[in-house]
Protein backbone atom coordinates (compact mmCIF):
# COMPACT_ATOMS: atom_id res chain seq x y z
CA UNK A 1 0.00 0.00 0.00
CA UNK A 2 1.47 3.10 -0.90
CA UNK A 3 -0.21 6.79 1.09
CA UNK A 4 -0.70 9.73 0.69
CA UNK A 5 -0.71 12.24 3.67
CA UNK A 6 -1.85 15.75 3.00
CA UNK A 7 -2.33 17.17 6.24
CA UNK A 8 -0.64 17.00 9.58
CA UNK A 9 -1.74 14.46 11.59
CA UNK A 10 -0.38 12.93 14.77
CA UNK A 11 2.87 10.63 13.89
CA UNK A 12 1.55 7.70 14.95
CA UNK A 13 -0.69 7.51 11.80
CA UNK A 14 2.61 6.78 9.74
CA UNK A 15 4.66 4.95 12.30
CA UNK A 16 1.84 2.17 12.51
CA UNK A 17 0.93 2.39 8.87
CA UNK A 18 4.87 1.84 8.64
CA UNK A 19 5.14 -1.22 10.97
CA UNK A 20 1.86 -2.27 8.34
CA UNK A 21 4.15 -2.41 5.67
CA UNK A 22 2.60 0.59 3.75
CA UNK A 23 5.05 3.44 1.86
CA UNK A 24 4.11 7.04 3.76
CA UNK A 25 4.97 10.08 1.38
CA UNK A 26 3.87 13.59 2.89
CA UNK A 27 3.03 16.63 0.86
CA UNK A 28 1.26 19.45 3.13
CA UNK A 29 2.26 22.01 0.64
CA UNK A 30 0.56 21.20 -2.92
CA UNK A 31 -2.53 22.90 -4.43
CA UNK A 32 -5.39 20.16 -5.11
CA UNK A 33 -4.73 20.74 -8.59
CA UNK A 34 -0.95 19.24 -7.53
CA UNK A 35 -2.35 16.38 -5.85
CA UNK A 36 -4.75 15.72 -8.64
CA UNK A 37 -1.93 15.13 -10.45
CA UNK A 38 -0.15 12.40 -8.63
CA UNK A 39 -2.86 11.07 -6.70
CA UNK A 40 -3.24 8.20 -9.49
CA UNK A 41 0.22 6.54 -7.54
CA UNK A 42 -1.51 6.17 -4.32
CA UNK A 43 -3.59 3.68 -2.78
CA UNK A 44 -4.40 5.52 0.19
CA UNK A 45 -5.26 8.88 1.38
CA UNK A 46 -5.40 10.67 4.55
CA UNK A 47 -6.81 13.90 5.16
CA UNK A 48 -8.59 16.57 7.21
CA UNK A 49 -9.79 19.51 5.58
CA UNK A 50 -7.72 20.94 3.48
CA UNK A 51 -9.76 20.61 0.53
CA UNK A 52 -12.75 18.96 -0.57
CA UNK A 53 -12.34 15.06 -2.56
CA UNK A 54 -15.35 15.60 -5.32
CA UNK A 55 -15.65 13.48 -8.09
CA UNK A 56 -13.24 15.15 -10.66
CA UNK A 57 -10.34 14.21 -8.27
CA UNK A 58 -11.75 10.70 -7.32
CA UNK A 59 -11.92 10.09 -11.18
CA UNK A 60 -8.28 10.97 -11.57
CA UNK A 61 -7.58 7.90 -7.85
CA UNK A 62 -7.77 5.39 -10.02
CA UNK A 63 -5.69 3.15 -7.80
CA UNK A 64 -6.92 4.39 -4.45
CA UNK A 65 -8.28 1.98 -2.00
CA UNK A 66 -8.99 4.48 1.29
CA UNK A 67 -9.61 7.79 2.53
CA UNK A 68 -8.97 8.20 6.42
CA UNK A 69 -10.13 11.73 7.46
CA UNK A 70 -9.09 12.25 10.85
CA UNK A 71 -12.16 14.05 11.92
CA UNK A 72 -16.14 13.07 12.33
CA UNK A 73 -17.85 13.40 9.39
CA UNK A 74 -16.83 12.71 5.41
CA UNK A 75 -18.86 15.94 4.64
CA UNK A 76 -15.66 17.43 2.64
CA UNK A 77 -15.49 14.15 0.23
CA UNK A 78 -18.63 12.94 -2.42
CA UNK A 79 -19.10 9.42 -0.64
CA UNK A 80 -21.53 8.92 -2.98
CA UNK A 81 -19.14 8.79 -5.97
CA UNK A 82 -16.22 7.03 -3.43
CA UNK A 83 -18.41 4.24 -2.64
CA UNK A 84 -19.25 3.48 -6.25
CA UNK A 85 -15.61 3.44 -6.95
CA UNK A 86 -15.49 0.96 -3.98
CA UNK A 87 -13.12 3.27 -2.16
CA UNK A 88 -13.36 2.35 1.83
CA UNK A 89 -14.27 5.90 3.68
CA UNK A 90 -12.65 6.01 7.46
CA UNK A 91 -14.11 8.94 9.25
CA UNK A 92 -12.95 9.05 12.98
CA UNK A 93 -16.00 10.37 15.09
CA UNK A 94 -15.17 7.58 18.18
CA UNK A 95 -11.41 9.54 18.18
CA UNK A 96 -13.00 13.05 19.51
CA UNK A 97 -16.02 12.58 21.21
CA UNK A 98 -15.22 13.02 24.97
CA UNK A 99 -13.38 15.96 23.77
CA UNK A 100 -17.06 17.71 21.98
CA UNK A 101 -18.69 16.62 25.03
CA UNK A 102 -16.27 18.37 27.54
CA UNK A 103 -16.43 21.44 25.64
CA UNK A 104 -20.02 21.29 24.93
CA UNK A 105 -20.17 21.21 28.56
CA UNK A 106 -17.92 23.99 29.40
CA UNK A 107 -19.34 26.33 27.47
CA UNK A 108 -23.19 25.55 29.04
CA UNK A 109 -21.34 26.18 32.19
CA UNK A 110 -19.56 28.81 31.09
CA UNK A 111 -22.93 30.57 29.37
CA UNK A 112 -24.86 29.98 32.88
CA UNK A 113 -22.27 31.80 35.10
CA UNK A 114 -21.40 34.49 32.88
CA UNK A 115 -17.72 33.71 33.35
CA UNK A 116 -16.29 35.81 30.18
CA UNK A 117 -18.16 38.28 30.74
CA UNK A 118 -17.29 38.01 34.85
CA UNK A 119 -13.30 37.65 33.63
CA UNK A 120 -13.49 40.48 30.88
CA UNK A 121 -14.89 42.87 33.78
CA UNK A 122 -12.28 42.32 36.12
CA UNK A 123 -9.83 42.39 34.10
CA UNK A 124 -10.82 45.48 33.84
CA UNK A 125 -11.18 46.45 37.27
CA UNK A 126 -14.84 46.19 37.61
CA UNK A 127 -16.29 43.53 40.39
CA UNK A 128 -19.98 43.42 39.86
CA UNK A 129 -21.63 40.77 41.68
CA UNK A 130 -25.20 40.78 41.03
CA UNK A 131 -24.73 41.52 37.35
CA UNK A 132 -22.81 37.94 37.34
CA UNK A 133 -25.34 36.27 39.65
CA UNK A 134 -25.33 32.88 37.78
CA UNK A 135 -27.90 29.84 36.91
CA UNK A 136 -28.04 26.37 37.81
CA UNK A 137 -28.34 23.46 35.55
CA UNK A 138 -30.11 21.52 38.28
CA UNK A 139 -33.86 20.94 37.49
CA UNK A 140 -33.61 21.68 33.73
CA UNK A 141 -34.47 20.06 30.35
CA UNK A 142 -31.67 19.49 27.94
CA UNK A 143 -32.44 18.47 24.55
CA UNK A 144 -30.10 16.85 21.83
CA UNK A 145 -30.40 16.77 17.78
CA UNK A 146 -28.44 14.21 16.84
CA UNK A 147 -27.36 11.25 19.20
CA UNK A 148 -25.04 9.09 17.88
CA UNK A 149 -21.34 9.35 18.89
CA UNK A 150 -20.99 13.74 19.99
CA UNK A 151 -24.56 13.38 21.28
CA UNK A 152 -24.02 10.44 24.00
CA UNK A 153 -20.71 12.02 25.28
CA UNK A 154 -22.37 14.95 25.80
CA UNK A 155 -25.05 13.34 27.48
CA UNK A 156 -22.47 11.31 29.56
CA UNK A 157 -21.22 14.37 30.46
CA UNK A 158 -24.67 15.37 31.82
CA UNK A 159 -25.26 12.67 34.40
CA UNK A 160 -23.84 14.00 37.06
CA UNK A 161 -26.39 16.89 37.06
CA UNK A 162 -29.87 16.87 38.02
CA UNK A 163 -31.08 17.23 34.33
CA UNK A 164 -33.66 15.55 32.42
CA UNK A 165 -31.29 14.63 28.74
CA UNK A 166 -33.70 14.51 25.78
CA UNK A 167 -32.86 13.15 22.58
CA UNK A 168 -34.15 13.79 18.49
CA UNK A 169 -32.77 11.91 16.15
CA UNK A 170 -33.77 10.99 12.27
CA UNK A 171 -32.88 7.01 13.57
CA UNK A 172 -35.50 5.40 15.63
CA UNK A 173 -34.07 2.95 18.70
CA UNK A 174 -31.11 5.33 20.17
CA UNK A 175 -32.00 6.29 23.11
CA UNK A 176 -30.06 4.83 26.12
CA UNK A 177 -29.87 5.14 30.11
CA UNK A 178 -28.34 8.96 29.18
CA UNK A 179 -31.41 10.27 27.10
CA UNK A 180 -34.80 9.42 26.50
CA UNK A 181 -35.54 9.81 22.79
CA UNK A 182 -38.74 12.39 21.73
CA UNK A 183 -40.44 13.38 18.93
CA UNK A 184 -39.88 16.59 17.59
CA UNK A 185 -42.92 18.03 19.04
CA UNK A 186 -42.01 17.02 22.68
CA UNK A 187 -38.57 18.40 22.17
CA UNK A 188 -40.30 21.74 21.05
CA UNK A 189 -42.50 21.35 24.40
CA UNK A 190 -39.89 20.69 26.62
CA UNK A 191 -36.13 21.91 26.18
CA UNK A 192 -34.67 25.01 27.98
CA UNK A 193 -31.46 23.94 26.95
CA UNK A 194 -30.79 22.75 22.99
CA UNK A 195 -27.30 21.12 22.02
CA UNK A 196 -26.79 20.47 18.15
CA UNK A 197 -24.47 17.01 17.18
CA UNK A 198 -25.45 16.22 13.88
CA UNK A 199 -23.58 16.00 10.77
CA UNK A 200 -23.72 18.58 7.74
CA UNK A 201 -26.03 17.55 5.09
CA UNK A 202 -29.03 19.33 3.01
CA UNK A 203 -31.45 18.41 5.80
CA UNK A 204 -29.70 20.31 8.23
CA UNK A 205 -28.01 23.25 6.32
CA UNK A 206 -29.87 26.20 7.68
CA UNK A 207 -32.03 23.73 10.18
CA UNK A 208 -32.24 26.47 13.08
CA UNK A 209 -34.07 29.28 11.93
CA UNK A 210 -37.00 31.59 12.60
CA UNK A 211 -39.81 29.10 12.22
CA UNK A 212 -37.73 26.43 13.92
CA UNK A 213 -36.89 28.69 16.43
CA UNK A 214 -40.45 29.97 17.37
CA UNK A 215 -41.83 26.30 17.71
CA UNK A 216 -39.95 26.12 21.01
CA UNK A 217 -42.78 26.60 23.79
CA UNK A 218 -40.07 28.43 26.39
CA UNK A 219 -36.70 30.71 25.68
CA UNK A 220 -33.82 28.45 25.78
CA UNK A 221 -30.22 28.51 25.45
CA UNK A 222 -28.56 26.77 22.18
CA UNK A 223 -24.90 25.32 21.85
CA UNK A 224 -23.62 24.60 18.27
CA UNK A 225 -20.48 22.56 18.51
CA UNK A 226 -21.25 20.50 15.31
CA UNK A 227 -21.61 21.86 11.83
CA UNK A 228 -21.64 26.03 11.39
CA UNK A 229 -23.85 26.27 8.52
CA UNK A 230 -26.68 24.34 10.87
CA UNK A 231 -28.35 27.73 12.18
CA UNK A 232 -28.51 30.90 9.93
CA UNK A 233 -26.72 33.25 12.60
CA UNK A 234 -29.32 36.29 10.95
CA UNK A 235 -32.18 34.22 12.98
CA UNK A 236 -30.24 33.21 15.79
CA UNK A 237 -29.36 36.91 16.03
CA UNK A 238 -33.05 38.19 16.04
CA UNK A 239 -34.04 35.31 18.47
CA UNK A 240 -31.31 36.46 20.83
CA UNK A 241 -32.64 40.22 20.64
CA UNK A 242 -35.90 38.96 21.29
CA UNK A 243 -35.04 37.19 24.56
CA UNK A 244 -36.72 33.64 22.55
CA UNK A 245 -33.01 32.21 22.54
CA UNK A 246 -31.41 33.20 26.40
CA UNK A 247 -27.54 32.58 24.89
CA UNK A 248 -25.63 30.78 22.72
CA UNK A 249 -22.49 29.04 22.74
CA UNK A 250 -20.99 28.73 19.72
CA UNK A 251 -18.28 26.45 18.71
CA UNK A 252 -18.72 26.60 15.02
CA UNK A 253 -20.21 29.58 12.68
CA UNK A 254 -21.82 29.54 9.40
CA UNK A 255 -19.25 32.07 8.32
CA UNK A 256 -16.80 29.33 9.22
CA UNK A 257 -13.82 28.86 6.29
CA UNK A 258 -10.22 29.13 5.50
CA UNK A 259 -10.16 32.96 4.92
CA UNK A 260 -12.44 33.28 8.44
CA UNK A 261 -9.72 36.37 9.67
CA UNK A 262 -10.37 38.28 6.25
CA UNK A 263 -14.15 39.36 7.50
CA UNK A 264 -11.90 41.67 10.60
CA UNK A 265 -9.81 43.38 7.63
CA UNK A 266 -11.26 46.34 5.96
CA UNK A 267 -11.10 47.22 2.33
CA UNK A 268 -11.52 51.15 1.38
CA UNK A 269 -12.40 51.69 5.22
CA UNK A 270 -15.42 48.69 5.01
CA UNK A 271 -15.48 45.35 6.86
CA UNK A 272 -16.27 42.68 4.89
CA UNK A 273 -18.16 41.19 7.84
CA UNK A 274 -21.82 39.94 7.75
CA UNK A 275 -23.92 42.43 9.86
CA UNK A 276 -25.63 39.31 11.59
CA UNK A 277 -22.24 38.58 12.91
CA UNK A 278 -20.98 41.93 13.34
CA UNK A 279 -24.79 41.82 15.78
CA UNK A 280 -22.87 38.25 16.90
CA UNK A 281 -20.39 39.62 18.37
CA UNK A 282 -21.44 42.25 20.49
CA UNK A 283 -24.03 40.27 22.61
CA UNK A 284 -22.54 39.26 26.12
CA UNK A 285 -24.60 36.34 25.97
CA UNK A 286 -22.88 34.44 23.46
CA UNK A 287 -19.71 32.15 23.83
CA UNK A 288 -17.48 31.81 20.69
CA UNK A 289 -15.00 29.10 20.20
CA UNK A 290 -12.82 28.65 16.64
CA UNK A 291 -13.98 24.92 15.98
CA UNK A 292 -11.55 23.38 18.86
CA UNK A 293 -14.80 21.34 20.78
CA UNK A 294 -12.90 18.34 19.09
CA UNK A 295 -9.54 19.44 19.18
CA UNK A 296 -7.74 18.82 22.29
CA UNK A 297 -4.05 16.82 23.20
CA UNK A 298 -6.08 13.57 23.74
CA UNK A 299 -8.06 13.54 20.65
CA UNK A 300 -5.29 13.78 18.22
CA UNK A 301 -3.85 10.91 19.56
CA UNK A 302 -7.33 8.98 19.51
CA UNK A 303 -8.33 9.99 15.56
CA UNK A 304 -4.86 8.94 14.39
CA UNK A 305 -5.58 5.65 16.31
CA UNK A 306 -9.02 5.26 14.88
CA UNK A 307 -8.59 5.50 11.47
CA UNK A 308 -5.42 3.28 11.80
CA UNK A 309 -7.72 0.97 13.04
CA UNK A 310 -10.06 0.84 10.98
CA UNK A 311 -7.82 0.88 7.83
CA UNK A 312 -6.12 -2.26 9.22
CA UNK A 313 -9.30 -4.11 9.58
CA UNK A 314 -10.68 -3.68 6.32
CA UNK A 315 -7.36 -4.50 4.93
CA UNK A 316 -4.92 -6.26 6.73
Amino acid sequence: MKVLHVDINHPLIIEQFKALGFTNDEDYTATKAEIEEKIHRYDGLIIRSRFTIDESFLRKATRLKFIGRLGAGLENIDTRFAKEQGIFLAAAPEGNRNAVGEHTLGMLLSLFNKLNKADREVRNGTWDREGNRGLELDGKTVGIIGYGNMGKAFAKKLRGFDVEVICYDIQGGVEDENARQVGIMELHQRTEILSLHVPQTEATIGMINTEFIDKFHRPFWILNTARGKCIRTEDLVAALHSGKILGAGLDVLEYEKTSFEDMFKTATGNTQMPSAFQELLKLDNVLLSPHVAGWTVESKKKLAQTVVDKIKKEFC
